[in-house]
């Protein structure tokens, strides 16, 4: 199963309004594990950015000036995502803008079905608790010390950490035997369940023959009723 958290930085919190989306951090998760492709773009907003946003993520104009624009980046990004869901926290804010930019170049949406919204799993798990990705960070103990300033990758890489947390702990599929994974794959696809299997190779006896023998002569002075002799 191929899943993508997302984030995105804007100017602002309206695409309606004028604002647009300047940066684009993705990372790639397969099997709830991150495989280490990633995707990041910054994005010239061909517009003037607003002292408040500034302040959140620190992009400003003179940065973004020679940035690629949405339509030169859109067709990489859409590459990299393809159907797979996308992790994000607070989605109906990063799907309206992903969805504005598209509309903006006649492209087509993507669907409200394809997001997975991290913000809503946290308020149903911790109801009246603070569901923030800091509040989350601190109630998993995930370092985001470096998260002086929003960014969209930091901020995609930190969400992959707590998103496994909120959906049951750290890499929650993983099988240590490699040959058990076809079976796994089997079981997420909706094939035959997942049963534990033998090993190889049986474990090297932890005992030493003199400890087995001194263990039968203690169990023989307890004659024939002894429960030992009953299990086998």
């Amino acid at each position: 199963m191929r899943e993508i958290v997302l984030d995105t930085e804007t100017t602002g919190f309206e695409p309606e309004q004028g604002d647009r989306i300047v940066e684009i951090g993705a990372v790639e998760l397969y099997n709830h594990m991150p495989t280490g492709r990633t995707f990041h773009k910054y994005i010239n907003p061909q517009r003037a950015m607003p002292q408040g946003a500034f302040e959140v993520h620190g992009l400003g104009d003179d940065f973004l000036r020679d940035k690629p624009l949405f339509a030169d980046i859109v067709q990489e990004f859409l590459d990299f995502v393809e159907d797979a869901k996308l992790v994000i926290h607070n989605a109906a804010f990063d799907m309206k803008f992903l969805n504005a930019e598209l509309g903006w170049l006649k492209m087509r949406q993507l669907p409200w079905e394809q997001a997975i919204d991290t913000l809503a799993i946290a308020r149903k798990k911790f109801p009246g608790s603070p569901a923030s990705l800091d509040a989350l960070c601190r109630r998993f103990s995930i370092d985001n010390g470096a998260r002086t300033l929003h960014g969209a990758l930091l901020d995609s890489e930190i969400l992959a950490e707590v998103y496994l947390e909120l959906i049951g702990g750290r890499q929650p599929d993983l099988v240590l035997a490699g040959a058990q994974t076809s079976s796994r794959d089997q079981k997420q696809d909706g094939g035959e369940n997942w049963r534990p299997q033998p090993r190889p190779t049986p474990l090297a006896p932890r005992i030493t023959q003199e400890e087995a023998a001194a263990h039968q002569a203690f169990v023989d002075k307890m004659g024939d009723g002894a429960l030992w002799k009953k299990i086998g």
